[in-house]
């Protein structure tokens, strides 16, 4: 399979910024991550997650190089300020799977349609070819048109859909599953 089309523009848009997250910006990331747990099938945790528990996952993902962004209003925005994070991780904890990483992305619902997503899955682009990986790997809950349309504007294809393997809200959850060749 060839390389994919190159990303849209990868300039945020005006009012968003993005930077490395810091634990600081924690109490925002559980707030927007609760966000999705509580209310949509974004993610399929049935349980709210804590700062004391998201604390290691942002130390270990820093410590293995692995981005954890964050976009906020601007340069000199406050910890509190967060409009969304994203990060990417091992795909599966295999020798074979070393070039491939699997992202995750979750945008505050008052600022969703503003551009946060389409920064920060360019953020994650970026830094993904920067450490010369291969492919990122998108899992997204089918009915969630928003988050594949954005992944498939990106160049994602999908290659694969995993019918009724996930349960959340009395119903039964299909995962698609998009890559993208990176080089």
């Amino acid at each position: 399979m060839p390389a994919s089309p190159p990303p849209p523009a990868s300039r945020p848009p005006p009012g968003v910024h993005i930077r490395e997250a810091n634990a600081a910006d924690l109490p925002r990331i559980v707030t927007i991550l609760n966000e999705a747990i509580i209310h949509t099938t974004a993610v399929w945790s049935l349980e709210p997650t804590s700062v004391a528990a998201r604390t290691p996952w942002l130390a270990d993902r820093q410590a293995r190089g692995f981005p954890v962004l964050v976009a906020t209003p601007g340069p000199d925005a406050l910890p509190g300020e967060v409009l969304g994070f994203a990060s990417y991780g091992d795909f599966r904890p295999f020798a074979g799977y070393l070039h491939t990483v699997e992202n995750s992305l979750y945008v505050d619902e008052a600022a969703r349609g503003r551009g946060v997503g389409t920064a920060l899955l360019s953020a994650l682009l970026a830094r993904a070819t920067a450490a010369r990986l291969h492919v990122m790997i998108a899992g997204i809950e089918a009915s969630n048109l928003t988050s594949i349309r954005l992944h498939q504007r990106f160049g994602f294809q999908e290659t694969g859909r995993l019918r009724q393997v996930g349960r959340k809200f009395d119903r039964w959850l299909d995962l698609v599953f998009l890559q993208k060749i990176l080089s």
